[in-house]
């Protein structure tokens, strides 16, 4: 948790590139054009990997995109460009097998690979009926990986939380528990075939499960001799400030901890714009890797699996059972103003400490003399900070010498950066800060940048504990990035949709191209739009489809009159 290590794996070889081991972070995308558009697929990719893309997946429904991918590989050839293609393959097995002739990865999802597609009802599965479901779906992923190896390609195993199958669902239920083994299953055969060109991810929308889940399959494939690379995404990001937010903030908190091979930033925008965001948070992370030793210990019962807020006394408002606040400068936006103006917290050194509440403290003042002088001091706050390369760590080991040593003042983390650009800083600040949020460290934020406004500011900070959802001050989409399956307008639609909820203060709204993870993901959310067919829509209520196949020009309207029919209701 202190000192940036990445997490050793077996080298995967990808049409002609290495992925884990001692491999580069790589930095990958996908198209939303049709796969059967070979000329409209062509130029996207070589979009992409214009812009630095290492990789590039496409949608296969079915056999005949899967062939056309062969197709769109020779054109890609023929004006110079190797780049791999990766087949995305759901809910039909054969053309995995397919896919594996023509593209240099195929991802398949063990959520909808073998089992039918998840219908969120209530089944029960026996002991021996779950056993012959996991042979059967043995002997059909063996044949597959059979042709993998003749033919020499990667398998991307990828778990999305809104796809997990009712099998699953019936022994486990919709938790990390159940989203790690449903990976695990097809871990283990992998592992029994002896087939090592494998990728692994869990994409949750949810950016604290996602962080979480895949911490406990880093330690349950370690625990089975496992070390396969793992590709890192918060599925359904949105666009945006808050796309990228919530992409720091998740991605930014495994690579923090040395996890993560290969890397997606999905954004609900232009394929291509999602590789210099990825790009940036990659490099960013990678600068701890030289970093100077911290020596931080771990306090006894932290929870890195499941970590829970540390418990403070409470000064005010900050602290103890309050929401995490925000300090900063006063702007005219009340639905962002910080709970605390920055000239009314007059920091002081532990030098001075003897009458003032907020105190500033570093790790390396964490001395037995300071640690008893802070043990005398009431009523005070403590503002953290640091200038380490790798402030994270020391952040961390800082807020945990303060858990052994049973002092329970609240803690806000005050970061200074000097950044000209609004992107960068949005990238860095929430990859610092989102995974001190997750491990619950604390209890206010600080962020100080010459260059931004205090609005810009803390729109910022607000918008990372939205994402860590620590602290809701804003409507939340849940929308997915677009691919050749998608059913509408993705782009235009989620903004008009923005445009008419985003007073909705609390609610989170899915936008769902199509029924692939749509119903799945949008469980976490109130409600869902998602693409049913051409020009049609289907409107959700949590897991429930409500409204079926409405013409896409009615559907913004309905789904408005469904909310407000809902709260009108009280429901």
């Amino acid at each position: 948790m202190f000192n940036y290590v990445r997490r050793n794996t077996v080298e995967v070889n990808v049409g002609g590139i290495t992925i884990g081991c001692t491999a580069p972070v790589r930095v990958q995308s996908m198209t939303n054009t049709s796969t059967m558009d070979t000329d409209g697929s062509v130029d996207q990719v070589l979009r992409i990997v214009a812009k630095g893309g290492e990789l590039v997946r496409l949608t296969t429904q079915g056999n005949r995109e899967a062939v056309n991918m062969g197709s769109i590989k020779d054109q890609l050839k023929a004006r110079g460009c190797n780049v791999p293609l990766v087949a995305d393959v759901h809910f039909n097995a054969s053309v995995a097998d397919t896919a594996a002739r023509y593209a240099d990865k195929v991802r398949v999802n063990p959520g909808n690979y073998v089992d039918p597609a998840r219908t969120f009802k209530q089944l029960e599965y026996t002991d021996a009926e779950y056993a012959d479901e996991l042979k059967r779906l043995r002997e059909r992923f063996v044949a597959f990986l059979d042709i993998c190896k003749a033919e020499g390609r990667a398998v991307r195993v990828g778990v999305n939380h809104g796809s997990l199958s009712d099998r699953i669902m019936s022994r486990y239920g919709d938790t990390p528990q159940g989203v790690v083994e449903s990976c695990m299953e097809f871990l283990r055969i992998c592992r029994d075939e002896q087939f090592n060109n494998v990728v692994v991810s869990i994409k949750t929308s949810n950016t604290t499960m996602m962080v979480t889940t895949v911490r406990r399959l880093v330690r349950v494939m370690a625990e089975e001799g496992i070390a396969f690379p793992l590709h890192l995404g918060v599925t359904e990001a949105g666009d945006a400030e808050d796309g990228r937010i919530k992409s720091a903030v998740g991605i930014g908190a495994l690579l923090a901890d040395g996890i993560g091979d290969t890397v997606r930033v999905s954004l609900a925008e232009a394929p291509e714009n999602e590789i210099p965001v990825a790009r940036e948070l990659v490099e960013y992370v990678a600068l701890r890797q030289d970093a100077p030793a911290i020596d931080g210990v771990a306090a006894a019962g932290f929870n890195y699996e499941d970590p829970v807020r540390r418990k403070t006394t409470a000064f005010g408002i900050i602290g103890g059972d309050n929401l995490p606040v925000v300090v900063g400068g006063e702007v005219d936006d009340k639905d962002i103003a910080s709970d605390i103006a920055a000239d009314l917290v007059p920091v002081v050194s532990l030098e001075n400490a003897k009458d003032a509440r907020f105190i500033a403290v570093t790790y390396g003042e964490l001395t037995p003399e300071n640690i008893a002088k802070i043990r005398l001091l009431k009523d005070i706050v403590l503002v953290a900070s640091s200038d380490h390369v790798n402030a994270v760590g020391e952040l961390r080991a800082l807020v945990h010498r303060l858990i052994i040593e049973g002092i329970d003042a609240p803690v806000i983390i005050r970061m200074a950066y000097n950044e000209p650009s609004a992107e960068t800083l949005r990238i860095k600040a929430s990859a610092d800060l989102g995974v001190l949020i997750i491990d619950g460290l604390v209890d206010g934020l600080w962020i100080e940048n010459p260059s931004s406004s205090a609005q810009e500011l803390n729109a910022l900070m607000f918008g990372i504990l939205q994402a860590t959802r620590a602290r809701i001050s804003k409507t939340e989409y849940i929308a997915c990035p677009g691919c050749g399956r998608t059913m509408y307008d993705l782009q235009g639609t989620l903004a008009r949709i923005k445009a008419a909820t985003a007073h909705l203060k609390g609610l989170k709204i899915g936008v769902m191209g199509c029924i692939v993870n749509g119903p799945g993901e949008m469980a976490d959310a109130d409600y869902g739009y998602v693409g049913a067919a051409r020009g049609k829509v289907s409107l959700y209520r949590r897991k429930e489809c409500v409204e079926k196949n409405i013409p896409e020009d009615e559907a913004i309207y309905r789904l408005l009159q469904l909310i407000e029919n809902d709260r009108n209701a009280g429901k």
